[in-house]
């Protein structure tokens, strides 16, 4: 049975050092912030990720979800696990305080998150789809709405999911048949069928509330008749009680790859009731030439992207979060199984054999999960992290940047970290050996929840899509510049030498990242399928050349740390040993990466469809 601790002192060192979030104490959210409370809060939410959560991933990729009698049955000990995790209040770490939230950094909400989701994947998309559902409420909903919904959504007494795929159409939301039909007290009738719910359907709370894409009768056909609505499971009263059913059913549950005790349901909608979040979109107007103007999407579809968008770095923390618990394993493995000597001659003569972890090529692969782990990890909290700073500390010029590099790196988190993050626990279950294969050791199970991550919240290729053909182009460049800037100022600063090992690779990847940029710009305005082919190696530059970054600046905390006499040597030593494993072979990637996005579309499409 696989094992898991969670990183404690490398999130402090995140939090405590590289973010310093202890010196933010004024911005909301982060006056109570101290070195003892951040300590107890990880400490904390690490017993039950090991003790209560951890025991029961393997056992419940065995046992599944059921669905028996049109009721779906969560794996055994789930819903005990499930209600330990809300009784504790982890749910709600970075939550506001009038919603039942203990109001601290969203930062620290992170940290927490990456426990749930190495200790128990399937467990945790139970809680993270109810915080994003509840997050959009208390964003666009009525105060009614909210009062209603909120609480019992915070306290685990009820859940959220999101509803969007259909069975003929999933990203191209203009495609979807879903309807909602106005009632006369103003509520919706909604009907249609929704696949691929996450927590669809499961007996571990009272009520399930659904956030429900739909096109308005009368609106409109394309994307702007589409808004957002709450349905509820089941219908709650005025006074917060429970009524009876809403037409809401499930008609079955996915027998999937992994996360096998997620429950992934097909949602029937027949005229159930729903209320639309956010106000009706302004009516078209006409132009000055007497041509309907386009009509607004409204605040419904906002909250929708505001959900997505949470959902995609929620799902790129995954990759992390599951490279991480691999990596574990296979560290532990490799330090205890003995096979061949090392190279050099035996390094545990009195042992018959030598562990596994002596070889190069065992060293190679462990390092290539830690420095991705350890990197990305730094990125996406730092990410997070200065998205809040740069807000409430930061003149107009400063907001904006933040708000930048946000909606930039949003795809790069999503693909990048979810397609390094399967490749990472494929190397862990590659140290085992043959063992890796056998059900017991846990590691297939490990490959196996992984692969959905690049597959969910938007496939990666339509990720990196999203960020050359959009996201990109914003006011002629201005998000990438302002990454390269950050990263170029941040190189000019570091004069010593002992910086050089890490400069100088950052800033020769930088500098592939910054040609391919202009490129793109050059080729692909031209050929729009110039960007199409050269996107998915785009994105990875960045994302290499982004927790380079990171890396860089957590080499510095190490060496300022070791300059100070720290008593820990052997942790800040080994942060820069793993830098050093980045530097030399994971930014060199960026050069070949390079060459293959300017290797140009045509030998893609060059052949006919029919050859395929």
């Amino acid at each position: 049975m696989p094992s898991y601790s969670a990183p404690v002192r490398e999130l402090r060192f995140v939090l405590n050092e590289l973010l310093a979030i202890t010196e933010c104490t004024h911005i909301p959210g982060y006056g109570e912030v101290s070195d003892d409370l951040v300590d107890a809060v990880l400490d904390g939410a690490a017993k039950v990720a090991e003790e209560i959560w951890a025991p029961l991933n393997q056992t419940g990729d065995e046992e599944g979800c059921r669905f028996e009698n049109g009721v779906v049955r969560a794996p055994s000990g789930f819903k005990d696990a499930f209600k330990a995790w809300y009784d504790g209040g982890w749910n709600g770490i970075s939550s506001p305080v009038e919603w039942g939230g203990q109001g601290l950094p969203g930062v620290l909400g992170l940290a927490i998150s990456e426990m749930a989701m190495s200790s128990n994947l399937s467990l945790s998309t139970y809680v993270g789809l109810s915080g994003g559902a509840a997050s959009v409420l208390m964003s666009i909903a009525p105060d009614q709405l909210k009062q209603l919904y909120v609480p019992k959504m915070m306290s685990g007494e009820w859940t959220g999911t999101m509803n969007l795929t259909e069975p003929h159409c999933g990203t191209d939301l203009k495609l979807m048949r879903t309807k909602a039909v106005e009632q006369d007290d103003g509520t919706y009738a909604i009907s249609g069928t929704k696949i691929f719910i996450t927590g669809g359907d499961h007996d571990m709370a009272e009520n399930i509330v659904h956030l429900v894409l739909a096109k308005v009768e009368g609106e409109g056909e394309g994307l702007s008749a589409v808004s957002l609505f709450l349905v509820p499971k089941i219908k709650v009263n005025d006074d917060g009680s429970l009524a009876q059913g809403n037409n809401v059913t499930c008609g079955s549950i996915e027998h999937k790859m992994g996360i096998k005790g997620s429950s992934t349901a097909v949602l029937h909608y027949d005229a159930a009731i729903g209320h639309r979040l956010g106000a009706k979109p302004a009516p078209k107007a006409e132009g000055e030439d007497g041509k309907k103007k386009k009509r607004g999407s409204g605040a419904g579809m906002a909250g929708m992207f505001q959900m997505m968008n949470g959902a995609r770095i929620g799902v790129g923390y995954q990759g992390i979060a599951l490279s991480e618990v691999a990596y574990q394993n296979a560290a532990a493995y490799t330090r205890e199984r003995t096979a061949g000597r090392a190279l050099s001659g035996a390094k545990y003569p009195d042992q018959p054999a030598d562990p596994i972890v002596v070889h190069p090529d065992v060293r190679r692969m462990l390092l290539q999960m830690r420095s991705f782990n350890e990197g990305a990890r730094a990125l996406l909290m730092w990410l997070s992290h200065e998205a809040v700073v740069g807000r409430h500390d930061g003149d107009d010029e400063r907001k904006q940047q933040v708000s930048d590099l946000f909606n930039l790196l949003i795809p790069v988190v999503k693909a990048h970290f979810t397609d390094v993050g399967f490749e990472c626990v494929n190397m862990a279950m590659q140290c085992f050996g043959g063992h890796g294969y056998i059900r017991e050791h846990g590691m297939e199970q490990f490959v196996r929840d992984a692969r959905i991550s690049q597959l969910y919240e938007g496939a990666n290729g339509v990720q990196a899509l999203d960020l050359v053909g959009r996201r990109m182009g914003v006011d002629n460049g201005r998000p990438a510049r302002a990454l390269f800037s950050l990263i170029s100022g941040f190189i000019a600063e570091q004069k010593g030498e002992d910086m050089a090992p890490f400069t100088k690779p950052l800033q020769a990847g930088l500098d592939d990242l910054m040609a391919t940029t202009m490129w793109l710009a050059q080729n692909a305005i031209q050929n729009h399928e110039e960007a199409g082919a050269a996107s998915v190696d785009f994105l990875r530059m960045m994302g290499t050349v982004a927790v380079g970054y990171m890396w860089a600046r957590m080499a510095r905390v190490a060496l300022d740390q070791l300059d100070r006499g720290s008593d820990d040597e052997a942790f800040y030593k080994m942060k820069l040993n793993t830098a050093r494993y980045y530097m030399g072979r994971v930014m060199p990637d960026t050069a070949s990466l390079k060459m293959r996005a300017m290797a140009g579309a045509e030998v893609l499409m060059m052949p006919d469809d029919e050859a395929f």
